[in-house]
């Protein structure tokens, strides 16, 4: 099998393709989401999600064989918080993640009650609806710290080289008290900054990312960098490998410029 791509997805807001006027919305996000099982080639072993919307103290790894739903939003319609995403877990897997992560010098642990956040099951309902890839999860941070959310991803390389599909899911803005017009010059902005930053080579790009704080309007896109960080780890389980736009959209939400990488 060969090396599997890493992702930074961009994975829209709440339960979006339950919702009609919001999947139109998402539209160019939705072929992009559905796209990526043919990018990928090979049918993965598991997908491994970094979601911007499970954080513990360490490196918590998703352990149930059959994980629950986690309905993390609010002021959808009833039939929102309803939706069963019935993908299989991977405890096995979960082991050898959480002994490659504390193998690295990182705190881990096992979380056999974690269930999928709209930050996986959404876009894994785009790329595998039938539900029968095993997924499972691993958390962000406290603290979100640039240098450890590479170091996660560097521990997780090898699983690139045994049929596991690694996907940081978050959102290149994420600002809930700017959404709207007000959103679109910072959003543009730092879209800009960080497709020339993805554009360059390895060292240099992880330099910058690792000082992403001087970026323009970072703190105003990313008041706290929960969906920022999944790309830290993406980026980190290929270090080496040249990144590629696969999604960019516009005036999402009344504003907003949102991207999504492939890298390798």
């Amino acid at each position: 099998m060969s090396r599997f791509p890493t992702y930074f997805i961009s994975h829209g807001g709440g339960p979006w393709p339950w919702v009609p006027a919001m999947r139109q919305m998402f539209a160019n996000l939705e072929s992009a989401l559905a796209r990526m099982p043919a990018e990928v080639g090979a049918r993965p072993k598991a997908v491994l999600m970094i979601s911007g919307h499970w954080e513990t103290p360490d490196f918590a790894v998703m352990s149930s064989p059959h994980p629950p739903m986690v309905y993390d939003y609010g002021g959808f319609p009833p039939e929102t918080y309803k939706i069963a995403y019935p993908a299989p877990g991977a405890p096995a897997l979960a082991q050898q993640i959480a002994d490659l992560i504390a193998a690295a010098g990182l705190p881990t642990h096992l979380d056999a009650k974690q269930g999928y956040d709209h930050g996986t099951f959404v876009p894994a309902y785009v790329m595998y609806p039938q539900a029968d890839m095993p997924i499972l999860q691993v958390s962000l941070q406290h603290g979100y710290d640039p240098a450890a959310h590479f170091a996660l991803g560097r521990a997780l390389a090898p699983l690139r080289d045994a049929g596991v599909l690694i996907v940081g899911s978050g959102l290149s803005y994420h600002n809930l008290r700017m959404f709207g017009p007000g959103a679109k010059i910072p959003s543009e902005a730092f879209d800009a900054w960080l497709c020339e930053v993805m554009a360059l080579p390895p060292a240099e790009r992880t330099a910058a990312l690792l000082e992403w704080e001087k970026a323009p309007y970072a703190r105003i896109c990313h008041a706290e960098e929960d969906h920022l960080a999944p790309l830290f780890v993406a980026l980190g389980a290929a270090e080496a490998d040249s990144a590629q736009q696969v999604y960019h959209d516009k005036g999402l939400m009344g504003g907003v410029t949102a991207s999504s990488y492939k890298l390798g």
